[in-house]
């Protein structure tokens, strides 16, 4: 996949996906960012994301205005043992304007983000979502995700998260059913 730039009919709306491009794009990416997530983040670490991994930000516009981002990172992550160190893409941030949201707009630059990880040599995404959003619930679970952690009082106005996780290579598609301890609760999220 490389660089993203694809054009996909959205019922009746008209969406280019690209790869992040240059700095002017930032600032309707935070707004649109900050408009949707329940955590505040500075300036650096939207830049973090984008000086580490430019290619794992994907922009959706429509008629020439970003109405929808993913932004990921790639990262290395010491798993417990008997796994090995594993090259993990981690999805920080996603967001969809209202108005163009039930389109699947969220939903393709999901797909799309994990097929740029993999061409990365990315064995696992991991992300968190609060575990009271059930449209981001569905969305992931949809997409093969499976709940690895329940995270208590993991946000500052003290929600808490469910941790997902999507092995993207064969040497990580364990039995993930048997779930740890600490994943008490996430059947009624229906993530267990």
């Amino acid at each position: 996949m490389g660089k993203v730039d694809v054009t996909i009919d959205h019922g009746g709306t008209s969406v280019r996906y690209t790869t992040y491009a240059h700095e002017g794009q930032l600032s309707t990416i935070m707004e649109l960012l900050e408009r949707d997530l329940s955590e505040p983040y500075s300036i650096f670490t939207y830049r973090a994301f984008l000086e580490e991994n430019p290619e794992l930000t994907l922009v959706a516009e429509a008629e020439g205005k970003i109405i929808g981002v993913v932004m990921c990172k790639m990262e290395m992550h010491k798993a417990r043992a008997p796994l090995p160190m594993t090259r993990r893409c981690y999805l920080g941030m996603i967001a969809v304007e209202k108005e163009h949201r039930r389109l699947k707009i969220g939903a393709k630059l999901v797909e799309m983000v994990i097929e740029v990880a993999k061409e990365q040599g990315a064995d696992e995404m991991v992300l968190e979502t609060e575990f009271c959003n059930k449209a981001a619930l569905g969305l992931y679970r949809s997409l093969g995700f499976i709940a690895q952690k329940h995270l208590r009082c993991y946000y500052l106005n003290n929600g808490d998260a469910v941790r997902l996780k999507l092995p993207l290579t064969p040497s990580l598609l364990y039995d993930w059913h048997q779930a740890p301890s600490n994943m008490s609760g996430l059947a009624g999220v229906g993530l267990t």
